[in-house]
């Protein structure tokens, strides 16, 4: 499955792929000290904690798009790189808005 090259795939990957290193640092960073409902909260009410919370969750997006560039899917690469794109832009527009 992971061998396919579709621009499709590879938006669903860069997708899932900042969600899934959401969870992963939830569960590092802040399992034992905050439910999910508050790390959501700390998250909207903290927005210096912003960078620090998504430049970890793209770099997965970062892996995934060098994995598919090396590989020359080119195709998968390229909406891995626009939804990580659409991330970065999204967080900035929520630490300074």
């Amino acid at each position: 499955m992971l061998k396919k090259d579709n621009l499709k795939f590879g938006i669903l990957l860069g997708f899932l792929a900042p969600l899934l290193s959401l969870v992963i640092y939830y569960f590092v960073k802040f399992y034992p000290l905050f439910t999910i409902r508050d790390f959501m909260h700390f998250i909207s009410t903290n927005r210096n904690q912003v960078t620090a919370i998504s430049v970890p969750c793209l770099v997965l997006n970062i892996a995934l798009f060098t994995y598919y560039i090396n590989t020359h899917r080119d195709q998968t690469a390229k909406g891995i790189f626009t939804i990580t794109l659409l991330y970065a832009i999204a967080s900035l527009a929520v630490k300074f808005f």
